[in-house]
């Protein structure tokens, strides 16, 4: 199928777009963390059974990951800003619903809606970055499709943790502010160019599958353990994060239960910022080792019951966690053209978010039959491990080069 080239628009509008693309993603991931410090509270407020926080997230991860297999490329063929505007108001949705739920069916169902509009916009916002990166800083639109999320991850937990600690009822304020936000953004998106002209062949797209350009599969494979094993620590943090603060530090405030969070993901932001100039294989290699070292030093910690330690331990696989995911990016992006973007970001995120939630949510179901802490050393041990395979391997294999050959190799997901 030929694809018909972008017009390509003058570099104010592009810059105009990168900004506010970049924005959106940070504000996504906000409402992605905001959320979970909440989740105690609403367990109690509710009278849910401990294993309802472990549906609640699960929910969202299957949720996600569906939505990822169906719609992970529907912006190559019907454009990036209309669907982003589409799913910027899905979210909107979630976010009234979750501040409306008084059951747990409502939390799940806003959950759900959460998971689907997340999918849609993780492709689509990080496809349209990487179109509109600035040609005189080639690189960047690695390092943002990296900063911003994460960046928004640290501030959400942030803000809510802090909120809960001065406000009796935050919700209110937190979750309205978000949805005004969704839908400004939503028509903001408007303003930015659209990169991916409308092509035919939307209707076939949705049926499930993985996409992947021949000159990228090489990148993609070699990339994946590193993802795997950042996103598995991505897992490990935000689903025992506060429960460890809470349990084995003892510490009650929720500012500092939301606080591991912040520091996980605000380290990546800055470490990703810091180094996007280096080259993907020393990015990725930095990444993985840090993640193996600082997912080591919180089971260290944990041993040692010290709390100092831990969120310094956070802070070393926080800048593993950003760099290793920034590197892959790094590596895949130059490789693969604007129209097979969304699906290729979607490939990618499908790998993210299977390490990010599968391991999580098997946590979550173990924690109270083997206790917190066995449940948190064989989860951290395996990340541990994970990482240092992949800080291997990465170390062993070189950059790969765009192959020769055109056209997509579709991985059917089902039948």
């Amino acid at each position: 199928m030929t694809h018909p080239p972008a017009v390509r628009p003058r570099e104010s509008h592009r810059r105009l777009g990168f900004v506010l693309i970049a924005a959106a993603t940070a504000a996504m991931m906000a409402g992605a963390s905001a959320p979970s410090p909440f989740y105690p509270t609403l367990q109690e407020q509710l009278h849910l059974l401990p294993v309802a926080t472990t549906g609640i997230f699960a929910v969202y991860a299957v949720a996600l990951l569906a939505a990822l297999l169906v719609f992970g490329s529907i912006s190559d063929h019907l454009g990036r800003r209309p669907v982003i505007s589409v799913a910027f108001l899905l979210l909107a949705g979630s976010v009234v619903t979750f501040l409306a739920a008084d059951s747990l069916a409502m939390l799940l169902a806003a959950r759900v809606l959460q998971g689907v509009a997340s999918g849609i916009l993780l492709t689509t916002l990080s496809a349209a970055i990487a179109d509109l990166e600035p040609e005189d800083d080639a690189g960047s639109s690695a390092a943002w499709n990296t900063v911003a999320p994460l960046g928004g991850l640290a501030l959400g937990a942030l803000a809510s943790g802090l909120l809960l600690d001065l406000l009796a009822e935050p919700r209110v304020l937190v979750f309205v502010s978000l949805s005004v936000l969704y839908v400004v953004f939503a028509a903001l998106v408007r303003a930015c160019p659209e990169t991916s002209p409308r092509t035919a062949g939307a209707a076939a797209s949705l049926k499930p599958h993985l996409t992947l350009p021949p000159a990228a599969r090489r990148a993609f494979l070699t990339g994946a353990p590193a993802v795997f094993a950042g996103w598995a620590t991505g897992g490990l943090y935000l689903s025992l994060g506060a429960a460890i603060v809470h349990t084995t530090f003892g510490i009650r405030e929720h500012l500092w239960q939301g606080m591991v969070i912040t520091i996980l993901a605000g380290t990546g932001a800055a470490s990703a910022a810091c180094l996007h100039r280096f080259g993907a294989r020393t990015i990725t290699i930095f990444g993985t080792t840090a993640l193996a070292v600082g997912t080591a030093l919180s089971l260290l910690a944990l041993g040692l019951d010290s709390f100092g330690l831990f969120l310094a331990a956070v802070v070393v696989a926080g800048a593993g966690f950003g760099t290793a995911f920034m590197g892959v990016i790094r590596s895949i992006s130059p490789l693969v053209e604007d129209h097979e973007r969304a699906g290729t970001f979607a490939s990618l995120f499908v790998v993210a978010y299977t390490a990010f939630g599968v391991p999580a949510v098997l946590a979550g179901l173990l924690a109270p039959i083997l206790s917190l802490p066995v449940t948190t050393y064989a989860y951290g041990g395996l990340v541990t491990v994970l990482a240092a395979v992949a800080a291997i391997s990465r170390a062993r294999s070189k950059d790969a080069q765009p192959a020769k050959e055109d056209g997509l190799v579709a991985v059917d997901a089902v039948g």
